[in-house]
């Protein structure tokens, strides 16, 4: 799997979307499952550090692993220079340490970027192996919405909020879907206020959709064993009306 970069414009507005629309659906799980962990931990799509930053600093043994050089850079920039170790540019199929975790994280859809079943066999057989005898890997991907697939998203605007004072940016998401690929076409345009005026800017990008019995398959695939999958990140059990596939696994 190649090493990719989030275009400048998404790592500069990344931090400040998502405290908006993500922080508080799941940083709270994370960080519990990572308090309640004795041993080392690791982040993969670490990205910017949403929830590293806040483990780390709680005292967590935690390292972190990302497939885009300039979100690595902007996480970097936000820690202590004698903390860079423990972040790196790798990607999930093949990432290699010298060290086993206790707990494997992929928090925030990081399985929708493996396109390919052998990618996701690859990333799930890698993780495998580096997690201790009695090690988990949570991984959480969304549950798919079949009128959302087959209606596609036509330039929503989904979040609106200052960057600096007085100058606005707005981010609008459009989609359409390939059923039979199970693939995600996706648009994202963010537009933000200069000095000199606004600015727009559009970035293209795809994601894998997933199925339950499809996921169960992968992990057995893999050698590993589910624990459970639950509905939502307050530990409800799955049903029909889940969004959420949060996937706990062990070796």
């Amino acid at each position: 799997m190649k090493h990719s970069s989030y275009p400048n414009y998404v790592t500069r507005f990344y931090d400040l979307v998502y405290a908006d629309v993500r922080d508080a659906v799941d940083v709270n799980f994370y960080l519990r499952k990572i308090r309640e962990t004795s041993g080392r931990v690791l982040e993969i799509g670490v990205g910017t550090g949403r929830i590293f930053r806040r483990a780390l600093t709680a005292g967590a043994d935690i390292y972190g692993i990302d497939n885009s050089a300039s979100m690595l850079k902007r996480l970097r920039k936000n820690l202590a220079p004698e903390e860079h170790h423990r972040v790196s540019l790798q990607s999930a199929v093949d990432f290699k340490f010298d060290m086993k975790f206790d707990l494997i994280l992929a928090p925030f859809r990081v399985f929708s970027h493996l396109n390919t079943i052998e990618e996701q066999l690859s990333a799930l057989r890698n993780i495998r192996q580096y997690l201790t005898n009695k090690g988990l890997l949570i991984f959480d991907l969304f549950v798919p919405n079949p009128k959302m697939l087959a209606e596609g998203i036509s330039e929503l605007l989904d979040f609106t909020g200052e960057y600096a004072p007085g100058k606005k940016v707005r981010r609008y998401v459009s989609s359409y879907s390939n059923i039979v690929e199970q693939m995600i076409y996706g648009k994202m345009k963010f537009v933000w206020d200069t000095n000199k005026g606004k600015i727009s800017r559009e970035w293209n990008f795809t994601m894998r959709f997933f199925f339950r019995y499809e996921l169960e398959h992968l992990i057995q695939l893999a050698g590993l064993n589910l624990v459970t999958i639950l509905g939502d990140f307050q530990r409800h059990k799955l049903n029909k009306n889940s969004k959420e596939f949060i996937v706990i696994c062990f070796k």
